[in-house]
């Protein structure tokens, strides 16, 4: 019947500022049809096969701090984490290690939680 994630949404009160932060914090790059729109009301960034969306509705979702979580597969974990530290990005949980990979979460301007996360090298 499935046959993949379409997209992961985050929703979020500010788009500008949540903008500076996937963008600015994290290096995220918007898809092509939304570079142009400052105003823009949805974002999208591809991340591998994968697509991670921000959105602004407020009279139809809210952010919550307890809500699900995606969670982003790190080239690098440690020098993703040091970067987001110099970058004073919020970490929800410090990197911790575990036999099957590496993990920390972090926080946007809303309190999403995102998952920072490197499978173990075999």
């Amino acid at each position: 019947m499935f046959k993949e994630i379409a997209f992961t949404v985050y929703a979020v009160t500010d788009i500008r500022k949540s903008r500076e932060f996937y963008e600015g914090k994290l290096g995220l790059k918007p898809n092509g049809e939304f570079d142009k729109k400052e105003d823009s009301q949805w974002i999208e960034y591809n991340i591998g096969p994968g697509t991670l969306s921000i959105g602004c509705a407020p009279d139809q979702w809210k952010p919550s701090e307890n809500g699900a979580t995606a969670a982003l597969e790190c080239i690098d974990f440690d020098k993703a984490v040091a970067d987001l530290k110099a970058k004073g990005v919020n970490f929800f949980m410090e990197p911790q290690s575990f036999p099957t990979c590496k993990m920390a979460v972090i926080t946007d301007p809303d309190k999403n939680k995102i998952l920072i996360h490197q499978r173990a090298q075999k």
